[in-house]
């Protein structure tokens, strides 16, 4: 599974629910899916997260979508936070049988790291090595603990190619985001209040702005909207596209 090259920003949300405010920008057949599908590029999969899905069900999710349509799926906890990164051969090969039905559509494996578990380089590089060789697509790393932001840290997401998150709030993050790859994945967790707050006008025409000099640059940029608690990952992912495509979203 390659990595996809797209000029444009890839815009999304952490799952593929439409709020009723929102769905006149969507069309009205469909699955929820095939709809979110028709007018956003991406979506972030969270429920790998906390259960496991059967393979025909990324399959499923793998045909009601466009042909560039690209998932990106978060890394079960079993694996992060459970096993801590560590002895996971069994529980990686289990979630590659599920995931990989996805086949191409795969566009990236986002790993979320708990608040308390701190960097440890050797586990860290063996296990960016075997997803790299077992997925082979973008991966992207979103560290909760202050040390997963060292020096030494951005030394090995840097070897295994995982790129860093632009978080908002960033959790655990010190000072200045420091890349670690030249491709770009935001994650945007709503504030004031996490999960829950929608973003000014302000901050998404600014956003809007650096995405598509990041584009510009050649870079993939993904930029994941996570505030769903109260509906507002919808609205805001929408306010972004518009930005960026001048305007023009495709038609529901």
């Amino acid at each position: 599974m390659k990595k996809q090259s797209n000029a444009a920003p890839l815009i999304g949300c952490a799952g593929w629910n439409i709020p009723k405010e929102a769905a006149g920008s969507f069309p009205e057949a469909g699955s929820h899916l095939e709809r979110y599908a028709a007018v956003l590029p991406v979506v972030e999969i969270n429920s790998s997260f906390y259960k496991p899905h059967r393979p025909h069900t990324y399959a499923r999710w793998a045909e009601s979508v466009p042909e560039d349509f690209r998932f990106s799926v978060k890394v079960p906890r079993s694996i992060t936070h459970d096993a801590a990164m560590r002895d996971i051969d069994d529980l990686l090969a289990r979630f590659a049988g599920e995931v990989g039905e996805l086949k191409h559509k795969l566009g990236c494996l986002l790993v979320q790291s708990p608040p308390k578990l701190g960097f440890h380089d050797q586990t860290a590089r063996d296990f960016f090595l075997k997803l790299e060789d077992t997925f082979g697509c973008m991966m992207a790393c979103e560290g909760r603990h202050p040390s997963w932001f060292s020096d030494i840290a951005t030394e090995v997401l840097r070897e295994r190619k995982v790129t860093r998150v632009i978080a908002d709030p960033a959790a655990g993050q010190p000072g200045p985001h420091v890349p670690t790859t030249n491709d770009i994945y935001v994650r945007l967790h709503g504030a004031p209040r996490i999960y829950y707050s929608s973003y000014s006008q302000e901050y998404l025409d600014a956003l809007a702005a650096d995405l598509d000099v990041h584009s510009a640059a050649g870079r993939q940029v993904w930029c994941i909207f996570d505030n769903t608690a109260a509906g507002e990952a919808v609205p805001n992912a929408l306010d972004v596209l518009r930005a960026c495509k001048g305007g023009v979203l495709p038609a529901a």
